[in-house]
């Protein structure tokens, strides 16, 4: 394996691991960083995609305690089995869509306009959900075992929008809780355990459609993407609990915008291939 290319499977780790949380679109910083990279290919898309697990690993590990003790008290404690089909029903409608529509979102809208405008109205919608938190919005739901089925059944609709590329999961269903009522803290949170069962079955999805891509050669590439991209989440999880507590997603928005915008220059003047 050459050692340049594994050198760049950690820098694309890092990406991961430090957007994939984050409401900016690990998916658009990805894309810009292979371009980079010059790591074009089927396989690059397939790495990007397998590494999004290094990343849950970080939110595994952070949250054990609390998964641990939600599968033991799942046959007898109600806490236990509200909070587990609170993320069944969050996960299942973007999981839905993702199987359904997976081909015509690759197809039809993954092109640099598409990804753009994905930057750009979501940075518009934190704006006008950080509005509504100043003005005294009620917010009904102040920890992630407040949550009630019909809750995380509008955040798993709302998830569904980041199937549009540049949207953003975390993004969609950080701002999507907080505008139904969700406070900041519990707003990520419930983002972070929906991520969970999400970004599993969908690595486990394109390992399965691509398998014949692979071989014992790779092994490698994404194990240092996958453990690079756990240890960078970790610290990213780690820092943004921090940040919500005291800050608004205000700078999130503009830094989108603006992002927005660099994906409408850099393809219009060919610098960079955002269809891959």
């Amino acid at each position: 394996m050459d050692f340049a290319l594994l050198i760049k499977a950690a820098i694309m780790g890092v990406v991961e691991g430090l957007t994939e949380f984050l409401p900016i679109s690990s998916t658009g910083h990805l894309i810009l960083a292979a371009a980079l990279l010059d790591m074009p290919g089927e396989k690059i898309k397939l790495f990007e995609v397998v590494i999004q697990t290094g990343a849950i690993m970080a939110i595994v590990s952070l949250y054990a305690a609390k998964l641990w003790e939600t599968l033991v008290g799942l046959p007898t404690e109600r806490q236990a089995q509200r909070f587990t089909l609170n993320i069944l029903v969050g996960f299942f409608p973007a999981a839905l869509a993702g199987v359904l529509f997976i081909d015509f979102i690759k197809g039809v809208l993954f092109n640099p306009v598409v990804v753009a405008m994905g930057f750009i109205v979501g940075g518009l919608v934190i704006l006008w959900a950080e509005y509504l938190q100043k003005k005294g919005t009620q917010v009904h739901i102040d920890d992630v075992d407040s949550v009630r089925w019909p809750d995380a059944l509008k955040v798993g609709l709302v998830q569904c929008t980041a199937l549009v590329p540049g949207v953003s999961r975390s993004g969609a269903t950080i701002i999507g809780a907080m505008l139904l009522g969700f406070n900041r803290k519990a707003a990520t949170e419930f983002s972070f355990f929906l991520a969970i069962p999400m970004l599993f079955g969908a690595a486990a999805y394109d390992i399965y459609k691509n398998r014949d891509l692979l071989s014992a050669a790779d092994i490698p590439l994404f194990a240092v993407g996958l453990v690079v991209s756990w240890l960078s989440a970790w610290v990213c999880v780690k820092w943004l609990l921090r940040f919500v507590g005291n800050h608004t997603f205000v700078p999130f928005a503009w830094y989108r915008i603006a992002f927005g915008g660099l994906i409408l220059v850099t393809a219009s003047m060919g610098w960079v291939d955002w269809v891959g």
